[in-house]
C-alpha cells in the first residue's frame, strides 16, 4: 500500500483491508510513521510518536483491526506514557493507570502510536503552548486548528492517522472538527465512561471520544467506546442495537430546530449563515419539518462557569502532588491570571456554579423540548489566525477578557456540554477561500442513534470525502 492509498482510506476502510489480508497492522503503523515524518513538521500535531509503536497492543481484532490511533495529551490515560497536558507544570508526568477509554480502544483493535498537542490544560480553543508550540491548520498553515483537541484534528486532517482521541468540555472536539473539515461527535453525558480517574470530569461537562473523517467511523467508534463501568455517576439508557447497524436504518421524519442567529457576542459570519440555510433546506427536502429557534440561554451565565474557585484549588493540589510551584515559569500568562483571579474568589462561588448549571439545563430544556434534533453552526466564524485574545500565551489578555472572548466564540457548543446532549460537527460546507465550515446537529439526550442516521443522510447528500487540505501526507 502506498502512502497516498493509506491516507485515502478512513479507519473502517483500513480495518476492512486488514480483515481480508490485503495489508497488515504493522504495515499500517509504518505508513502512519511515514505520514508523520512527511507532514508533522508542517503542522506540529504529534508531540511524540512512540518508539515502540510497532509492538504496542491493539494489533488486530475488534472493529478496527490494528488501525493507527493517537492520544490527546490530556484526559484519558495510558499507563506509563507521558501526559503533560500541554503545560510546563506537568512536564514529565506519567500516569500509573490505564483509563477505561484506552482499554476499550485496544479491545476494539486500535493501535495507539503516539500523543497529540493540546493547549495548556485543554482550556482554550487555540492549540498553541509554550511547551509544544503552535499547531497549524492543514487547510491554511497561518490559521488555527482549533482546540483543545487541535493536535488530534490536525493529525487526522493531514493524514497521519484516520482517527484520533479527543475530549470535549465546551466544544473541544467539535471546534477543531469544524475548522479542519472533520466529523467530531461529543456523546451524551454518561455514554463514554471517564473512569477510573475521571468519571465526573468537570461536573459532567467533559466527555472523551474521537475525531474522524466519516460517519461510519463515528458509528463504529461509538460501538467500541460506549458503555458504563463500575462507579460511573452518569448511567444512561443503552442503545437498542449496534450503532453501525443504524447506518442502514431509515431516519423517519424529524422536527428540526434551526439556529440562524447569533447566540453570543461574536457575530455570525454570512458564509456560515449561508451554510446553515443550505443545510436547513436540504433537511426540509428530505421530509423533515423545519422551525427557527432563538437563543435558548443567557450567555453571561455560561461565561461565569469558567472563573470558579475550583480552578485554583485543583491546580494547587496538582502542584503540591508534584512538588512544584505555580508561577510564570510553570503556567502560561492567561492561565496564571485565571488561577490568580479564581484564587481570590469567595468559596460560595462554587455553590453558585451548580445553580448556574441547573438554570441553564432547565432553560435550554424548555426551549428545545419540541424538537427531535437541532441544526446550528458549530462555530460562528471560520478558522482564525494564530494568537490574539483566544490564546493562553498572549500576555496582554486578562483573565476576564479571555473567558468572555472564549465563551462568546463557543456560543453554539458549550451549552450542550451543560445539558449533556449528544452533538456532532459535520464538514458540510466551505468558505469562498476554501476553509471548512462545520455545522452542528444536536440530538435528544441519549439518542446518538438519530444523530448517526441524520449524519449519514447528510454525508450522502453532501459528500465531503473528496475534499483535501492543502497540506496532507501522500499528496505533495
Amino acid at each position: 500500500m502506498s502512502l497516498s492509498e493509506y491516507t485515502a482510506h478512513d479507519a473502517t476502510g483500513l480495518a476492512s483491508l486488514v480483515r481480508t489480508g490485503e495489508v497488515t497492522p504493522l504495515e499500517l503503523t509504518r505508513l502512519a510513521r511515514a505520514a508523520h515524518d512527511e507532514i508533522n513538521r508542517h503542522v506540529n500535531a504529534v508531540i511524540e510518536f512512540y518508539e515502540d509503536a510497532e509492538t504496542v497492543a491493539g494489533a488486530d481484532g475488534g472493529l478496527f483491526h490494528g488501525v493507527p490511533f493517537l492520544r490527546k495529551d490530556i484526559g484519558a490515560t495510558e499507563a506509563g506514557r507521558l501526559q503533560e497536558r500541554g503545560s510546563r507544570l506537568f512536564r514529565g508526568c506519567c500516569p500509573e493507570s490505564d483509563s477505561y477509554f484506552f482499554r476499550r480502544a485496544r479491545a476494539g483493535g486500535l493501535r495507539c502510536i503516539g500523543r497529540t498537542t493540546t493547549p495548556e490544560l485543554g482550556s482554550t480553543i487555540m492549540t498553541e503552548s509554550i511547551l509544544n508550540g503552535i499547531t497549524r491548520n492543514p487547510w491554511d498553515l497561518e490559521r488555527s486548528v482549533g482546540g483543545s483537541s487541535g493536535g488530534a484534528a490536525a493529525a487526522v486532517a493531514a493524514g497521519i492517522t484516520p482517527i484520533a482521541h479527543g475530549s470535549d468540555g465546551g466544544g473541544s472536539i467539535r471546534i477543531p472538527a469544524s475548522w479542519c473539515g472533520l466529523v467530531g461527535l461529543n456523546p451524551s453525558r454518561g455514554r463514554i465512561s471517564g473512569g477510573p480517574n475521571g468519571q465526573d470530569a468537570g461536573s459532567g461537562l467533559t466527555r472523551e471520544f474521537v475525531l474522524c473523517r466519516t460517519v461510519r467511523d463515528m458509528a463504529a467508534a461509538l460501538d467500541v467506546f460506549s458503555g458504563a463501568h463500575p462507579g460511573d455517576p452518569f448511567i444512561i439508557v443503552q442503545p437498542n442495537r449496534p450503532y453501525v447497524e443504524e447506518l442502514s436504518r431509515p431516519t423517519g421524519r424529524l422536527r428540526v430546530g434551526v439556529a440562524r442567529t447569533s447566540w453570543g457576542a461574536v457575530d455570525l459570519d454570512p458564509e456560515v449563515l449561508h451554510a446553515v440555510e443550505g443545510a436547513a433546506t436540504l433537511l426540509q427536502e428530505m421530509g423533515h419539518t423545519i422551525t427557527d429557534i432563538d437563543l435558548p440561554y443567557e450567555p453571561v451565565e455560561y461565561s461565569r462557569m469558567y472563573l470558579s474557585p475550583t480552578t485554583a484549588s485543583s491546580l494547587e493540589a496538582a502542584a503540591r502532588a508534584m512538588g512544584r510551584t505555580i508561577s510564570a515559569a510553570t503556567l502560561e500568562p492567561v492561565t496564571l491570571k485565571r488561577y490568580e483571579f479564581s484564587r481570590d474568589l469567595p468559596p460560595c462561588r462554587g455553590v453558585d456554579l451548580q445553580e448556574v448549571l441547573r438554570k441553564m439545563r432547565f432553560r435550554v430544556g424548555e426551549a428545545i423540548h419540541a424538537f427531535d434534533i437541532l441544526l446550528t453552526p458549530t462555530m460562528p466564524i471560520v478558522a482564525v489566525p494564530h494568537g490574539g485574545i483566544y490564546s493562553a500565551t498572549n500576555p496582554a489578555v486578562s483573565a476576564e477578557e479571555y473567558v468572555v472572548g472564549d465563551t462568546a466564540i463557543c456560543q453554539y457548543t458549550g451549552v450542550f456540554n451543560v445539558t449533556g446532549q449528544p452533538s456532532v460537527s459535520l464538514p458540510l460546507a466551505q468558505s469562498a477561500s476554501g476553509l471548512p465550515i462545520g455545522l452542528q446537529i444536536v440530538g435528544r439526550f441519549g439518542d446518538e442513534a438519530s444523530l448517526v442516521r441524520v449524519a449519514r443522510d447528510l454525508e450522502e447528500a453532501r459528500p465531503w470525502a473528496g475534499r483535501r487540505p492543502r497540506v496532507r501526507a501522500g499528496i505533495s
